[in-house]
């Protein structure tokens, strides 16, 4: 029998749909070697099937829809499987709740003994409850229009599937406009931390990383006033896409920026705090919060840390400027897209697996191998869910950010490396 792609295409989505049903039926007991192994199968059949994506130009049509059919299949134990008991997502209950039953969750306080009636059994385990929410004002309303249709985490994760195969309708017309293969689509929908952080655990991001790719396709359609809007309701969502705002610069027109703001402005009207704009526990985050952070925690040795998050946006923005520049003399690429959302990230003092969620619809050429490879080497760091149910403390171990970033490092320095020495092979072979 001869293995063609679509054959061995075919291998790595049932690798797949094995290994994550597997880690679906242990997924409460998340980062366990039981959780962990099975992630880690899924994590190399994925990469395997890239290497296929990059090798072969075309997929005939039966083997795309077979993919999302498979994508389907494994997302769907996720989906029924309970989230955590302290998962961000009872948060996001919590703060819908509230917002409905006319408090403000930039204010009020889980834990305030004034508000234990307000709970439910699906609140009263959120995490962090000392703090009020952090989230920016586009996600309270979001939290605030599902659980207005029905007050739970299921609705929500439901709400984050819906969002996650919209991604996939998007891309499709983004891959189509650009002439790459449509089986590129599937370098999305087959990532394994799509399936447990957006059906599973549930989480916001993949609204975010909607909204962002929606912008994105309304650019390269010229609506401009729609690329606008939908970018500052991104960053409404989370803060991370600011600094793509250079690759926005005279692309959009100047009343298209004024309406964008205009709108992101009108989303916190109904959380003004005496006609202060409300930031909730984000001081604190910043503040407090860590978590698989190297950058950070070797910057924050000489720099208070609100200094080292302005450096990590500062990152981010100087990226997409250099990006910018480039995207000038070439076709327009979604490395644009990806790099400085990436580049903050990884100075950022915070780096959760779901944060690579806002990366994966624009992960589609070589350049972006190293956030690829990012997006399957951060899978160890879920032991640190099990350490902490021994009682460990919330810190990631040392040789796993070893091996999370040096896996990036080295495929970094091959790309580079290759890229260096190909003109060099070119010039002697003409000569």
């Amino acid at each position: 029998m001869t293995f063609t792609p679509s054959r061995r295409l075919y291998g790595f989505g049932a690798i797949l749909l094995v290994a994550l049903t597997i880690c679906s039926r242990k997924f409460s007991s998340m980062g366990a070697a039981s959780f962990i192994i099975p992630l880690a199968i899924a994590g190399i059949a994925y990469l395997l099937a890239i290497r296929e994506f990059f090798s072969t130009p075309r997929f005939p049509h039966r083997v795309i829809v077979i993919g999302l059919v498979l994508a389907a299949l494994w997302h769907l134990p996720f989906l029924l499987t309970p989230s955590g008991s302290d998962d961000d997502i009872h948060r996001y209950v919590w703060d819908g709740r509230v917002q409905r039953l006319g408090y403000n969750p930039y204010i009020v306080v889980p834990s305030d003994p004034a508000l234990v009636g307000l709970h439910t059994p699906e609140t009263r385990t959120l995490n962090n409850p000392d703090v009020p929410s952090p989230y920016p004002a586009g996600a309270e309303l979001f939290f605030r229009a599902v659980t207005a249709i029905h007050e739970s985490v299921f609705a929500l994760k439901v709400a984050f599937v819906v969002c996650d195969f919209a991604i996939v309708f998007v891309l499709f017309d983004i891959l189509r406009r650009s002439g790459q293969g449509a089986h590129w689509v599937l370098a999305y929908a087959w990532n394994p931390l799509l399936a447990i952080e957006a059906a599973g655990s549930g989480h916001i991001d993949i609204v975010g990383a909607l909204l962002l790719l929606v912008s994105v396709a309304a650019l390269e359609r010229r609506w401009r006033a729609i690329a606008a809007v939908a970018f500052g309701l991104a960053v409404a969502v989370k803060f991370l896409p600011i600094v793509l705002l250079p690759l926005y610069w005279k692309r959009v027109r100047v009343r298209d920026a004024a309406l964008a703001a205009v709108v992101v402005g009108l989303l916190y009207v109904p959380f003004l705090n005496h006609g202060r704009i409300p930031i909730g526990s984000l001081g604190t985050y910043v503040q407090s919060f860590r978590f698989n952070d190297p950058v950070f925690a070797t910057l924050e040795r000489v720099a208070a840390p609100q200094l080292v998050v302005g450096l990590a946006a500062l990152v981010g923005f100087l990226t997409a400027i250099c990006l910018r520049r480039l995207s000038k003399a070439k076709a327009w690429s979604s490395d644009a897209f990806a790099w400085p959302m990436a580049a903050s990230l990884l100075c950022a003092p915070v780096v959760y697996p779901w944060y690579l969620l806002w990366l994966l619809p624009f992960v589609r050429s070589a350049s972006t191998v190293p956030i690829i490879i990012w997006t399957v080497s951060i899978i160890p760091t879920y032991y640190v869910w099990h350490l902490r149910t021994l009682g460990r403390p919330w810190l990631v171990p040392g040789w796993i950010m070893l091996l999370e970033y040096g896996a990036v490092a080295t495929a970094g320095a091959i790309i580079a490396f290759r890229r260096f020495t190909r003109p060099a092979a070119t010039r002697c072979s003409t000569d």
